[in-house]
């Protein structure tokens, strides 16, 4: 099912593309992003752009609760196709859409597919069979469980209780995160959002990002509040020589260069690298922005590095509920050994004395834990700053022997966080 270019229909465009954002998930194994980055929504106006996406992003991370539901009103499984428009339509329904229109809407999207149209009868009979239900039924729902390829490692790493309060939180759409250019204090009234411990402003039901107070004048950027300790854990001084690796899309280079640092941004992507321009550009903040390998990166001499290795990314399932669908695991032993590789190559690039923060958005691990205790074991003049993760807002049972490790259901009450791991190394002195 290809994204819908031209119809007019209210709901029909977006309804259409996000169908088409889910297949590409659920069937083509491709993030949400990557199908998003092909040009998949370029010819949606913005409010279905945007609808496109949340419609998707929902019936995802809601996907197990949908089939549930819908479970008892189908004799045998159809297409993917058509079941991928059941469940959009069982979650549209769920969370209190009027049945008829959502019915109506499907239908017709149904009625002009070749593969689906034969299946128009029974997208209409199921979803208006669902929407006869009463609300509670649907509360009634379990909370969708991780899939079993991801689920196994999480359970033994964290245990099964902690796993099910990871998955609460994955359930619910997140709140937006904001950093602050200046006093986050003045930015949490200004937008009535929330300030949170570690220095985040934190938004409920924000809509539209660039719309909101702020933007256009680069007074804040989005940066989820675990992706933000890192920065804040690399203390980052006034004319201090410092080297972001994997740098795009910049929210950490930003930090760095606001905390007045002179900043090197490097990343692969040359696409990745002009988004992190256009928020230095939109925030005013000045970075040398460098296109290159990380690992053929040769420059030394700098005073800190930070590095944000590429990684499973499981740590973001709560905003990316594409991911346990898109991926099953298979590419987790090459990324584990390129971590490796980067952090032996960042210490070669750090002056004698200098601090490494290394950070994955990764709940495994053998992502994070074992890296570093790995790292400190082939680099004997290597050692670990755990003071340096005592930061405003960190709790202290969140700092472990290897670093600190952030999970989702820690303040659950909240909103949540992502998961993510951030060590402090420290590379010895130039011996005489």
């Amino acid at each position: 099912m290809t994204p819908d270019r031209t119809a007019p229909e209210d709901g029909i465009a977006a309804r259409r593309a996000a169908l088409h954002l889910i297949e590409q998930a659920t069937g083509g194994q491709r993030l949400l992003s990557e199908t998003i980055g092909a040009g998949a929504l370029e010819r949606l106006s913005p409010p279905d752009r945007a609808r496109a996406q949340r419609l998707a992003t929902q019936t995802l991370r809601q996907l197990p609760r949908a089939d549930r539901a819908l479970k008892p009103f189908l004799v045998k499984q159809p297409p993917l196709a058509v079941r991928n428009a059941l469940r959009l339509g069982a979650v549209e329904i769920m969370e209190g859409a009027a049945a008829h229109g959502v019915v109506n809407a499907l239908v017709q999207i149904m009625s002009k597919g070749k593969r689906t149209q034969s299946y128009k009868g029974l997208v209409n009979a199921v979803l208006r069979k669902l929407g006869d239900q009463p609300p509670e039924a649907f509360a009634k729902l379990p909370v969708p469980k991780l899939p079993n390829w991801l689920r196994g490692p999480m359970v033994e790493a964290w245990g099964r209780k902690a796993v099910d309060a990871m998955e609460a939180v994955h359930a619910a759409a997140p709140p937006l995160d904001l950093t602050a250019k200046g006093d986050p204090a003045a930015l949490a009234e200004r937008l009535g959002g929330a300030l949170l411990p570690t220095g985040s402003v934190r938004l409920t039901g924000a809509g539209q990002v660039s719309a909101l107070p702020g933007f256009e004048a680069g007074d804040w950027w989005v940066q989820d509040a675990a992706a933000a300790v890192a920065a804040r854990v690399l203390d980052a001084q006034p004319g201090e020589r410092v080297l972001d690796l994997c740098a795009a899309p910049g929210g950490k280079t930003l930090q760095l260069a606001a905390a007045g640092a002179e900043v090197t941004a490097l990343d692969l992507s040359e696409t990745r690298l002009g988004r992190l321009r256009e928020n230095l550009g939109r925030t005013g903040l000045a970075a040398r922005v460098v296109q290159a390998d990380a690992l053929e990166f040769d420059e030394t001499g700098f005073d800190a590095i930070l590095l944000d290795a590429p990684c499973s990314a499981t740590g973001t399932i709560r905003r990316h509920p594409d991911l346990p669908y898109a991926k099953d695991g298979a590419e987790f032993g090459a990324l584990i050994g390129l971590q490796a590789e980067m952090i032996d190559h960042a210490l070669t690039l750090l002056k004698p004395g200098g601090r490494l923060v290394f950070c994955t958005c990764s709940l495994l691990p053998d992502e994070g834990e074992v890296q570093v205790e790995e790292a400190l074991a082939r680099h004997g003049d290597l050692t670990l700053d755990t003071g340096a993760l005592a930061r405003p807002g960190i709790e202290a049972g969140w700092i472990g022997p290897e670093g600190l490790r952030l999970r989702p259901d820690y303040w659950a009450d909240r909103g949540g966080m992502d998961g993510f791991f951030i060590a402090c190394l420290r590379r010895g002195p130039e011996r005489g």
